[in-house]
């Protein structure tokens, strides 16, 4: 596939992945250039006094923690990623000006260098003294510089990118490659990647000399040869590495590494299984191969690999056009990205909740019955999974639309409008979903403007659909193949892509595209007596202090619900309540679950 639609192309009108782009943004302003570059301009001497105040950043980003310094080159990134998307000039001014500031750093440390760790620190991985992975922290910074260089066009990011390389390209070249194969044996982050992106922007030799040289045969070798090297294997040491194959198939067109990505897809997925989240480690590691029974823990599901697994599905989808790949990266935006990122409480007026209305990342998802989500703070920890956080959440438009020549593709279900070209013509799809409930903006009534209409009194319940409405904007008419996902979750439609092919699109044309959205259940990989209930593609989390049982037929757990406060003012909601239990549990979207303590799985005959 070509072309993706993405960046300023598609425009996000969905409510709740607007208030989520704009919850990033603040956040991500809150945080101060000084103490986001505090660690480099130490490593550069250019404070000659640093006071450990209350505003430091703490956790991960301490000026005492090794990894000091990664979460930086995220917060580039994600800031590249909203110009992109945006256009947003305030916070790409703050991004430059950080550029400059690295820039500085790089000519004070005098050889190129521009992290903010010392350079010793990858001494010691090639003589075997422990330190906490170097080049993840390092690949961070190289990302944010690549995607500043990349997205947004700040040549001083290439610069100082391309610059910083050179250090890389001496110091590997001291390597045999058995050395080598040691130094990746420590966590590598995506070096490869950037190597790759460099090379593709750059054209340059050294690039293909790092690229060789970050190849990590010890894994991708045993990927090829069929073999399983990921069971109880960190996970996201390597699916960043995986990224870095998947996009040097893309600049080099070698096989090599296309085999590689889609062995590794067919070993940490299709072999594997998942939880019904789409998650598929415990502990940051991988699970065995077709049995996740034994790792309900509260460290399942870290927020990074379901990050970097909808990158790697967004890769395999565009090769393939297969929408077993759009189903994973929906399954894992509802139940990873929006259920450990940016929670809001959404209590009734009048009440106090007796926890905080508001949560910034949970760095797991805990699966363990009767437990709660961890929320990290905003300056205080700064996981690794603070830095996926602000990158998922400013790239929340991606992976809703793709084209390629003739063919659009539309993958995900939320309100927006995307544009491109046909033939050298502009086309635009507004995509809304309507609800049903009577207000149905296209139509310009909403909750506030109560018109007399027939769907109010003729839908009196929710329809347990999902009705899409495409309609069509062009200058001119045009050809088009318009395709539209049939999700896994839609019971008795035929999977796959619904093709809709007119010889000629005219402006205002209009598609309905219904989808039967309900209840339905998944049984726990490797044990059928447990599973967790569904409502399409979103996890529903039963409110409970412990683990549970179902009194009904594992066959069709999910007869146990019934609706429940089904609408408020001109929303339907999606709550539910059991109605086989002698103690009625309370089931709402996984998430919306805040400080609650819940169970995704449970007992049943």
């Amino acid at each position: 596939m070509t072309n993706m639609i993405a960046g300023r192309n598609v425009v996000l009108l969905d409510g709740e992945l607007r208030r989520r782009e704009n919850e990033n943004r603040a956040y991500m302003l809150r945080l101060t250039r000084e103490n986001l570059m505090r660690n480099f301009m130490l490593e550069a001497g250019l404070y000659a006094n640093a006071s450990l105040d209350e505003h430091i950043h703490g956790g991960w980003e301490s000026p005492t923690c090794q990894l000091r310094g990664h979460f930086t080159g995220h917060w580039l990134s994600a800031a590249a990623f909203i110009w992109a998307a945006t256009g947003d000039t305030e916070i790409k001014g703050r991004a430059d000006a950080m550029v400059e500031d690295l820039r500085r750093c790089q000519i004070e440390n005098g050889d190129g260098w521009a992290g903010s760790i010392p350079e010793k620190y990858l001494d010691w991985v090639a003589r075997g003294k422990p330190v906490w992975a170097p080049h993840y922290t390092l690949h961070k910074t190289l990302m944010g510089l690549v995607d500043m260089a990349r997205l947004t066009g700040n040549k001083t990011a290439l610069e100082i990118a391309d610059s910083w390389s050179e250090w890389f390209d001496n110091w590997t070249a001291e390597f045999t490659r058995e050395q080598m194969n040691d130094i990746l044996d420590v966590e590598t982050g995506g070096m490869l990647e950037e190597w790759v992106e460099l090379y593709a922007m750059t054209g340059s030799e050294r690039y293909l000399r790092l690229i060789k040289r970050y190849d990590r045969p010890r894994l991708f070798d045993e990927l090829l040869k069929g073999n399983d090297p990921l069971t109880n294997m960190h996970a996201n040491t390597t699916i960043p590495e995986i990224l870095g194959c998947a996009r040097a198939y893309e600049v080099t067109k070698e096989e090599r590494y296309r085999k590689i990505v889609e062995a590794y897809w067919k070993c940490a997925v299709t072999d594997r299984g998942a939880f019904a989240t789409g998650g598929q480690t415990c502990g940051e590691i991988w699970n065995p191969k077709g049995d996740s029974s034994a790792r309900l823990g509260r460290k399942a599901q870290e927020h990074c690999t379901v990050y970097n697994m909808m990158r790697l599905a967004d890769f395999l989808f565009r090769w393939t056009k297969d929408s077993v790949y759009a189903d994973y990266i929906e399954r894992n935006l509802y139940n990873g990205i929006m259920a450990q990122g940016y929670y809001q409480w959404r209590g009734t007026n009048g009440y106090t909740p007796d926890h905080p209305d508001k949560g910034l990342i949970a760095y797991f998802m805990p699966m363990c019955g009767g437990d709660h989500k961890g929320w990290g703070t905003e300056t205080t920890d700064f996981f690794c999974c603070h830095g996926t956080l602000v990158q998922a959440n400013a790239a929340l438009n991606k992976y809703i639309y793709y084209q390629d020549g003739q063919d659009v593709y539309v993958c995900q279900f939320f309100d927006s409008d995307a544009e491109f070209a046909l033939d050298g013509r502009k086309v635009t799809l507004m995509q809304r979903i309507d609800t049903q409930s009577g207000s149905f903006h296209l139509s310009s009534d909403s909750a506030g403007k109560q018109s007399i209409g027939a769907v109010t009194s003729k839908v009196v319940n929710n329809p347990e659909t999902l009705r899409v409405v495409i309609k069509v904007k062009c200058e001119s008419p045009v050809k088009m193949r318009l395709n539209l996902r049939v999700p896994f979750w839609a019971q008795g439609m035929e999977k796959g892509f619904r093709t809709f092919e007119k010889e000629v699109w005219n402006d205002g044309d209009v598609i309905t595209f219904e989808l039967p959205r309900t209840l339905w259940s998944e049984p726990l990989c490797g044990d059928d007596t447990r599973a967790a209930i569904m409502y399409g593609p979103m996890v529903l989390a039963g409110l409970v202090d412990s683990e549970r049982r179902l009194h009904v037929d594992s066959s069709a757990p999910h007869t146990a619900l019934r609706r429940a406060n089904e609408r408020e003012w001109g929303n339907w909601t999606n709550e539910f309540i059991t109605v086989t239990e002698d103690e009625t549990i309370r089931f709402i979207p996984l998430c919306d679950v805040g400080y609650e303590p819940y169970a995704v799985y449970f007992r049943v005959k």
